[in-house]
């Protein structure tokens, strides 16, 4: 009985300890925030809880991303004027939780606001909002980056003249296979879709034929989640407030549903800004801003990957951005930028609505959050 007792205990430890992981959170620092740059938790996912464990100074490290086997984080410092953004690379020390510099190259353009790291961690591909441009960046061997090598920029205006005078290249994220990269631009109400060559020396991105896709007109595509396992892409439309569905295949996008992200008969101001297919593929999560500051839950048929609204759950808080959904589907976290909060959620297995746990933590104007298993 008393061995019985000790392995049960023993195996309870273990799950414990495997679900625990590290949350790396993206601020702005520039706009009297008071942030010190990243902030680094240990997320406790048996019970929702969050400690901080370090910080590392950048500046505007607004989105994150971290490489394969979680040694190396990316960062993109958003700042606006001419071209001056930059791309910020950090080792990071599991043990001890602490990030440390390793060096910073120019990303090509003003406002660089998205970066994606490949699988094999040869490339970083970094979006210039405000330059309306996308860069790609070589990774060296150890962790560091190289100068762009690889530099397009779009051209075009939207139907907006407040919104889109100009291109503004939103996203840059990779097929499941990573043979294609998909980038949103907001200005001119398009995906672009480049086939991706991993071995390539200076130049990975290529034009695929038929790559552009016209949304539509004044909807602002923001960014994209791919279903991982079935055929499917889900765009955010963060100026209508809207999600588009379509069928993906070989880097070609069908459309197959447009579907608002906003309650029937909504009538506040719009800005969505984040979304994601959650673990498990049965549901997507989008985020909205503007007067909602929510979370819409679909659910996603699998026969045809359409979506049905389940349901509206607001982020208690205001300006909600990034969001995150752990590998076990239980929990979601917002990151709230205008009330300084990350918020934590629990996830109804059944209804795979978001419900609030009561937990949060005060950030200084949080907008990008990852994580890494800490073991």
């Amino acid at each position: 009985m008393r061995l019985t007792l000790l392995v049960a205990l023993l195996f309870s430890s273990l799950f414990s300890i495997a679900q625990d992981y590290y949350l790396f959170v993206g601020t702005y620092t520039a706009r009297n925030s008071g942030s010190k740059g990243i902030y680094v938790y240990r997320f406790h996912a048996a019970t929702g809880e969050m400690d901080l464990v370090s910080t590392a100074a950048a500046e505007d490290p607004s989105y994150l991303t971290l490489a394969p086997g979680g040694r190396y984080l990316y960062s993109v410092n958003e700042t606006h004027e001419g071209n001056s953004g930059g791309v910020s690379a950090f080792s990071f020390n599991k043990g001890t939780g602490q990030l440390k510099f390793i060096n910073k190259q120019k990303s090509g353009g003003a406002d660089p606001c998205y970066i994606t790291v490949d699988a094999h961690r040869k490339w970083a591909f970094v979006a210039n909002y405000s330059g309306g441009s996308l860069a790609a960046l070589p990774i060296k061997a150890d962790g560091s980056l190289g100068a762009i090598t690889q530099f397009i920029q779009h051209t075009g205006t939207g139907p907006n003249a407040q919104r889109q005078d100009k291109p503004h290249v939103h996203s840059t994220i990779l097929s499941p296979d990573e043979r294609f990269l998909v980038v949103a631009d907001l200005g001119l109400d398009q995906l672009s879709v480049y086939h991706f060559n991993t071995e390539a020396p200076t130049l990975p991105l290529s034009a695929s034929p038929d790559s552009i896709v016209t949304i539509t007109p004044g909807s602002g595509p923001r960014h994209t989640s791919f279903s991982p396992r079935r055929p499917y892409v889900y765009l955010l439309n963060e100026m209508s407030g809207t999600v588009d569905a379509f069928h993906y295949s070989e880097g070609k996008l069908l459309p197959l549903q447009h579907i608002s992200s906003h309650p029937e008969g909504y009538t506040g101001s719009i800005g969505s800004a984040d979304i994601h297919v959650g673990p498990g593929e049965k549901y997507l999560y989008a985020s909205n801003r503007g007067d909602a500051n929510s979370i819409a839950t679909y659910a996603i048929d699998p026969a045809n990957g359409k979506l049905s609204i389940k349901g509206f759950q607001s982020t208690l808080g205001k300006t909600p951005r990034n969001f995150i959904v752990d590998p076990s589907g239980r929990w979601l976290l917002v990151a709230n930028q205008g009330s300084n909060n990350i918020v934590i959620f629990s996830i109804d297995p059944n209804t795979g609505l978001p419900k609030p746990t009561g937990k949060q933590v005060q950030v200084p104007a949080p907008v990008c959050l990852k994580l890494l298993p800490a073991k």
